[in-house]
């Protein structure tokens, strides 16, 4: 996507400053950092201190700018996404939202396509609320981390109390209705030993079949540069690779794993779709209540406020020097390690924000997360490669199973399995591995 922009003549019949992409994508965060639940890891409860005395509720004058203003700055894009994070956005209540798919429509150009999105831990949830995301197409990113066990160590309310519960309460009344929904799912120090189980209990009891899995890197002053509750530099590969020995079994093709998805389109030579492993970045923005964009979602800060679209236009700020310039020192600020590296095609030195690590040797800017992204991307090598070529072949990349269970018909129950354990295959993946 970095790649895709308008040509002069197209520009100028869209009145796009010269700097503007043809797509990009925009996070709206109608009540800032402002939630219901107090999830231990959070990053964002913080930003509520650059509002002080702030009620966080997005005006009707900031929501109709905003919807105007995405929609005129992409005309070219074959649909544009009207995508509600937090905070808590469902917050706000059901009346903002059938306000902003009323108006969303009317400002829409003839033949424009708008897919409307939300991001939200589900504990508010209902029949009203799935009865409106159903009639409205909505595609809902749904906070859940596991198991109770798993889920309730960090994701937590006000008062310290669970929330599992009224998670799957929401989640019930979703799929009730038909709802599309993807999981989204942190990886912590709790959990980052338990992949195949997350994801049995996603695939198995929650029925998903998007899932996104993110990493907590939580940030600390002191000799330890991260808390606790992160996931180790080793602890992210592993719970990838647990994943993954599951998932190339017995679900390629039935289950979507944004990682795998990602690294499957870099090895195959094609945009991952997912900034964190693009060569560039900066067409990932997130706007606040009142109107004030910022560069990323990750780096919502006075030193990345690009402005106010109340007094410059989403294109002309998305477009703009200071952006194009943060999108790009993610390619060009990598240390030499990176640009030697085997599986930087397929990494790109991941998301700048963790990038706080020395190299062996002795060069800032690198990754945190390095040992688990190389230990991923190499181990899956063999399975991108063949399911690259399956693709090249007209073949789907579920065919690789079929292989797979060649191979595992060959396996000896007492030999070590493959995933790199250091267990026996009987009592590691070779244990109900297909459909769970």
């Amino acid at each position: 996507m970095a790649g895709d922009r308008l040509s002069a003549g197209q520009r100028a019949g869209a009145l796009l400053p010269p700097g503007a992409p043809l797509a990009f994508h925009l996070l709206a965060k109608p009540t800032g950092a402002i939630c219901n639940l107090d999830c231990e890891y959070c990053f964002f409860l913080s930003k509520e201190s650059l509002y002080p005395g702030s009620d966080f509720r997005m005006t009707d004058d900031v929501l109709a700018e905003y919807l105007r203003q995405l929609l005129a700055a992409q005309p070219r894009a074959p649909e544009v996404t009207v995508a509600w994070q937090g905070g808590e956005p469902t917050l706000m209540g059901l009346d903002f939202f059938r306000r902003a798919v009323a108006l969303a429509e009317q400002v829409r150009r003839p033949g424009q396509r708008i897919v409307h999105t939300i991001q939200t831990n589900g504990t508010l949830l209902d029949d009203d609320w799935a009865g409106f995301f159903a009639e409205h197409g909505f595609l809902v990113g749904l906070s859940i981390d596991g198991p109770r066990a798993l889920h309730d160590a960090y994701r937590v309310d006000k008062g310290g109390k669970p929330t599992f519960d009224r998670v799957l309460r929401g989640l019930a009344a979703l799929r009730a209705h038909g709802v599309d929904w993807n999981a989204l799912t942190t990886v912590h120090a709790a959990s980052a030993d338990h992949g195949r189980e997350v994801y049995r209990f996603l695939r198995d009891d929650c029925g998903a079949r998007y899932i996104q899995f993110i990493p907590i890197v939580e940030r600390q002053a002191g000799p330890v540069p991260v808390t606790g509750r992160s996931v180790t530099p080793h602890g992210y590969g592993r719970f990838l690779i647990d994943v993954f020995e599951d998932w190339v079994r017995s679900d390629v093709g039935d289950v979507y794993v944004q990682m795998f998805d990602v690294t499957l389109a870099n090895f195959y030579g094609e945009p991952p779709g997912l900034c964190v492993h693009s060569e560039t970045c900066g067409l990932a923005l997130a706007l606040e209540h009142t109107g004030d964009l910022y560069s990323c979602d990750h780096f919502v800060d006075q030193a990345h406020l690009l402005g106010n679209i109340r007094e410059r236009s989403i294109a002309d700020l998305v477009g703009s020097p200071e952006q194009v310039s943060f999108g790009l020192a993610k390619r060009d600020t990598l240390p030499d390690y990176c640009r030697r590296c085997d599986v930087r095609f397929a990494c790109h030195g991941g998301c700048p924000k963790d990038r706080f690590e020395v190299t062996p040797d002795g060069e800032a800017g690198l990754h945190y997360l390095c040992p688990s992204y190389q230990a991923f991307f190499r181990h899956v090598r063999p399975a991108m490669t063949e399911m690259c070529d399956l693709l090249r072949a007209g073949r789907p990349p579920a065919a690789i199973r079929d292989s797979y269970a060649r191979s595992d018909a060959r396996r000896g129950r007492n030999d070590l399995c493959g995933c790199g354990s250091g267990r026996k295959w009987k009592r590691c993946h070779g244990i109900e591995t297909a459909g769970g």
